[in-house]
């Protein structure tokens, strides 16, 4: 069979995305949109491949009109007590991530909202809300995701879906629609 190995990574994925909605703890994502409401500015961060996935978040946060930066631009300003910290690591354990989150946190006096598949992480421990997506689980058969899906793929994956699905609720609480959204949408691109 061509692609064969394509074709068992879709399916491994539908299958892992189909459970999303059982473990993901609805209580700390409405204290995330609670958050990310009531704050001055919105700041992301994430490194490596995460890093894209907060980039991504970022940019439906400003088509909805949210203010809201990506650490480590260089247009970013300076984070304030008033403000919120996105922090996404499937680890939790990445070092730039949790070093800039400690910093916003204790220094600074932000809060902190911890996207990562690792509970007992450093950077789980340290945020005052933590949304826990799975990226490899347990359950899945024959180990299939370590040779399918390597790494933080399905974490990654996963939380881009999770978080597009956060924007579409942000956006009908906010009663947007997708004409608001194409206002701030680029056109120099």
């Amino acid at each position: 069979m061509e692609c064969e190995t394509l074709l068992k990574f879709i399916e491994l994925f539908s299958e892992h995305l189909r459970n999303l909605k059982n473990y993901i703890d609805v209580e700390s994502v409405e204290k995330m949109i609670e958050a990310i409401d009531s704050s001055k500015a919105i700041f992301v961060i994430g490194a490596g491949r995460s890093g894209y996935i907060a980039k991504a978040f970022a940019m439906r946060l400003m088509h909805l009109g949210y203010t809201v930066y990506v650490i480590g631009e260089t247009v970013t300003p300076r984070i304030t007590k008033e403000d919120v910290l996105i922090a996404i690591s499937g680890s939790g354990e990445t070092l730039s991530v949790v070093n800039i989150s400690k910093k916003a946190k204790d220094v600074i006096g932000s809060r902190l909202i911890a996207v990562t598949g690792n509970a007992n992480s450093t950077l789980a421990k340290i945020a005052d809300i933590v949304v826990l997506v799975r990226g490899k689980v347990k359950t899945m058969r024959d180990n299939a995701i370590s040779k399918l899906a390597p790494l933080g793929t399905m974490f990654e994956l996963t939380t881009m879906v999770f978080l597009d699905a956060l924007i579409s609720e942000l956006m009908y609480r906010k009663k947007l629609t997708e004409k608001d959204l194409e206002a701030r949408h680029a056109v120099l691109e």
